[in-house]
């Protein structure tokens, strides 16, 4: 089984507010490009992966991140990340309407491809989410072929997955469910291992 995959991004000087401080101010943009370049890299190499369409605030801030193999398209005009990821979801369905459609973040640059392919298998053809690494959050949502992708991220996402009927994965995927979003997230995965756009920021 082979998916199409949905990633959002703000623009980089407005992403990941809670880790201001990690790096200094005028390197808080670039540490937001790394860690979405290191997830699209290993994104791009996994197997069962065959596209991926990065749904961006400003597609002009983030055009670097092409050279990954990725497609890169505007945002509608509801700004809310649930929306990116219909959006992504419907353009990706009009050339495929039987695909199964998955919703990613982007803030996973411990990410390993063997984690994300594991996952895809787990899934069997159901709409499936794996829950990150504190059990609230979701860090990949996935759709049964062409059936609707309806993410409901934000807090307590989770449950809001599961509540509507979508089958959490329960396969270890330690890189997977690691999504940064603080300083305690980002220490997590220095340790697991980050890939190298990242961990250039720290050496």
């Amino acid at each position: 089984m082979e998916v199409d995959l949905v990633v959002p991004m703000k623009h980089p000087r407005d992403g990941k507010s809670r880790l201001r401080g990690a790096v200094t101010p005028d390197r808080h943009p670039a540490l937001v490009l790394a860690l979405a370049a290191d997830t699209l890299a290993a994104v791009t190499s996994a197997a069962r992966v065959r596209r991926v369409l990065l749904v961006a605030s400003d597609p002009a801030a983030v055009a670097g991140l092409a050279e990954l193999g990725v497609e890169i398209v505007a945002e509608p005009p509801e700004h809310t990340l649930n929306a990116a990821f219909r959006h992504g979801a419907d353009l990706l369905r009009r050339d495929d309407p039987h695909a199964v459609v998955g919703a990613l973040q982007a803030d996973l640059p411990a990410l390993r491809a063997i984690d994300l392919a594991d996952a895809i298998a787990e899934s069997d053809h159901r709409r499936a989410f794996v829950a990150d690494r504190q059990g609230t959050g979701t860090t990949l949502l996935l759709s049964a072929p062409g059936a609707p992708l309806d993410p409901r991220f934000g807090p307590g996402s989770a449950r809001l997955h599961e509540a509507s009927g979508a089958v959490p994965l329960r396969e270890k995927l330690p890189t997977l469910r690691s999504d940064v979003d603080t300083p305690e997230d980002l220490a997590h995965v220095k340790a697991l291992g980050v890939g190298k756009h990242t961990a250039e920021l720290f050496t």
